[in-house]
């Protein structure tokens, strides 16, 4: 019985001891991890720039929603819905680019399969949202923000380019009431942006028909820091 019992610890021993079940053991905690907790992205596009540059690494708190709502000016993390289609690269035909996109997903150390976004909430379910006051300001409910971390914004000058102007500033849209369950979001880099108001741009009027909107289901959850290069370390 104590030989029995000696061989199967040293079996057990040289399993546990192998590098690989260390190595997958690692690559399941990391995925536990990622699902539940908090997971590592990467930034596809300049749609966030200054905030966010193309490439950086950003983590997400997956449970930074659970029991609450996100709220204008939280950087949001999503799965994009069709509608979005026009930002961000389709998952790759080749398996050895889908293999190593997967990984990527996996470890957050590059693209991955998936079609996720990052873009800033403006205003949730109910809220109405609208552009410009006087000073071209963005207005959620009649009260205008104070967005300093806006880069690259369309051009308004009052009295000369403006919304009252012939041809009116294309920083311009009418007021939309945002849908139950459904996000109103742009990007930092407003005039580089493919964002929830890009399409009603230069249109009569906003509404459904070309605003694109985040459900509520879709959001992976917000973003609070940038870990790599580490040159752009940071709090989001």
């Amino acid at each position: 019985m104590t030989t029995a019992n000696s061989a199967g610890r040293s079996r057990l021993r040289k399993i546990t001891g192998n590098p690989f079940v260390h190595l997958l053991a690692a690559f399941i905690v990391l995925a536990l991890v990622q699902t539940f907790l908090v997971r590592l992205y990467f930034v596809p596009s300049g749609s966030m720039e200054n905030t966010l540059e193309p490439g950086d690494r950003i983590l997400v708190n997956r449970l930074a929603f659970a029991g609450a709502s996100p709220q204008t000016a939280d950087v949001v993390v999503f799965n994009a819905s069709d509608a979005w289609q026009g930002e961000g690269a389709a998952p790759s035909s080749n398996p050895l680019v889908y293999a190593v996109k997967w990984v990527g997903g996996l470890v957050g150390i590059g693209p991955s399969n998936d079609h996720t976004l990052v873009k800033r909430v403006i205003a949730g379910p109910g809220q109405t949202v609208s552009c410009c006051d006087a000073e071209g300001r963005v207005l959620v409910d009649g009260k205008p923000l104070e967005e300093p971390y806006v880069f690259n914004d369309f051009p308004f000058v009052p009295g000369s380019l403006d919304c009252d102007s012939e041809s009116p500033s294309t920083r311009c849209f009418g007021e939309y009431t945002v849908p139950e369950n459904e996000y109103f979001v742009l990007g930092d880099n407003r005039a580089g942006s493919n964002d929830s108001i890009q399409p009603c741009r230069g249109q009569p009027a906003t509404t459904d028909a070309c605003v694109k909107l985040v459900r509520r289901g879709d959001i992976v959850g917000r973003a609070f820091q940038v870990v790599l290069p580490l040159g752009r370390w940071g709090a989001v």
